[in-house]
């Protein structure tokens, strides 16, 4: 009975460290960029779009195209950036935890 409290205690903590690393990541920032920075992206870490920063020569007319893949381009860049920062901070957090194939956290 003392290994299934323990083992309680241990979920109960994880869960406030899981709600903790949440808050951390909706507050940070990362920043992908494209074009040699010209094109930039900032994502919280949840993913979401905070902030969008295109240098004026890439604004013409005749490019709008190449304009909207520089925007894919960066925004891909910081999402790669955001789940590559969550992987390690998961990976903190479960002490390096092998979960089962597929599963992911947060759940």
């Amino acid at each position: 009975m003392k290994n299934l409290a323990s083992m309680m205690k241990q979920a109960q903590e994880m869960q406030s460290k899981m709600t903790e690393m949440q808050e951390t990541l909706q507050d940070m920032e990362v920043t992908g960029s494209s074009a040699g920075g010209m094109c930039q992206v900032t994502l919280n870490g949840k993913g979401e779009a905070r902030k969008l920063k295109i240098d004026p020569s890439l604004v013409t007319p005749d490019d709008a195209g190449v304009l909207e893949d520089l925007i894919l381009a960066a925004f891909n860049d910081a999402k790669t950036k955001v789940d590559t920062e969550m992987r390690e901070k998961m990976s903190e957090l479960t002490g390096g935890l092998q979960l089962p194939p597929g599963m992911q956290l947060p759940f």
